[in-house]
């Protein structure tokens, strides 16, 4: 799990929005968050603007 996040980590700092895990924003309580898979079980939650992408959650399904 950890190489994966690791992996999802380096593609967000090129674009947060596109590329592998299925990125998706989040709704509701979270909007504003984006998430992608880890593995089936688990998401990587995020934020990001211009500048930053701040990791909320890198385990559990939110």
């Amino acid at each position: 799990m950890l190489f994966n996040v690791l992996t999802i980590a380096d593609i967000l700092r090129d674009d947060p929005f596109e590329g592998i895990g299925k990125p998706e924003p989040l709704k509701h309580a979270l909007a504003g968050a984006w998430s992608r898979r880890i593995d089936e079980a688990h998401r990587l939650v995020y934020v990001a603007d211009e500048r930053y992408v701040t990791i909320l959650q890198a385990r559990y399904h939110y």
